[in-house]
């Protein structure tokens, strides 16, 4: 009886490993916005890393547009225009600009009642404090969108800056920005795309159009000369 008590006990702990596991939310597609398709795709309970403010808007503004409610914590500077016109709709955001040492328990607390929260960390976050918000993220479907370092993240996204159009020799207005996003997932090689972010008219698009696969018909595509957008002389 000693003997098969181990046993027993082994086939108890995976018996619950397995219902906890049927009981946990499967991951679900989280509407991305559609200069994001192809290179990053969202899912429920995922953690997603951004170098700045421009970027944890463009993740925000996908599943604020299809009706999701979202949250911003420790972000005093990110501007609520600028959420409005990348597509984030407002009247479904809650802003927490200043909590101040209480931002983890604030966090954690919005991740049970949003669909996407974005926290931008007073200070280094610990493993453990991310193992623990990354498994209530999971349990209660949410996304996390944290700027700044953080660890444990599904995929991080950098920016950088390649030129604004607009700007002449000392005078004129900044119409738009070529930036270059770049998306780090895990050992996988970077992948990169060049983003007008904004483009003149306050929308978010690829620089250059994303190719179309050609018609299975047989029938030989007609082939374009890709377009280059310049930056105003």
């Amino acid at each position: 009886m000693s003997a098969a008590r181990p046993a027993l006990e082994v086939v108890a702990e995976l018996r619950r490993e397995v219902e906890r596991m049927q009981g946990a939310p499967a991951r679900q597609a989280v509407p991305t916005h559609p200069a994001l398709e192809g290179l990053l795709s969202l899912e429920t309970g995922g953690v997603y890393g951004v170098d700045a403010a421009s970027l944890a808007l463009l993740l925000m503004s996908g599943p604020s547009a299809a009706g999701t409610w979202s949250a911003v914590v420790g972000a005093p500077d990110l501007g609520v225009e600028a959420a409005v016109a990348m597509g984030v709709d407002p009247h479904r955001t809650v802003f927490v600009p200043d909590p101040q040492d209480r931002w983890l328990e604030v966090t954690a607390a919005l991740v049970d009642v949003v669909g996407l929260v974005v926290v931008r960390p007073p200070s280094a976050v610990g493993e453990g404090d991310a193992a623990r918000l990354g498994a209530r993220l999971r349990k209660q479907g949410c996304v996390l969108v944290p700027w700044g370092v953080w660890p444990r993240c599904d995929a991080r996204l950098t920016l950088a800056t390649t030129r604004w159009a607009g700007v002449g020799a000392g005078d004129g207005h900044l119409r738009a920005r070529e930036a270059t996003v770049t998306v780090h997932r895990g050992t996988a090689p970077s992948r990169t795309r060049d983003l007008l972010l904004p483009a003149d008219d306050l929308t978010v698009r690829p620089v250059r159009p994303q190719v179309a696969a050609p018609p299975a018909t047989g029938v030989p595509a007609i082939v374009r000369s890709p377009v280059f957008v310049r930056s105003a002389g």
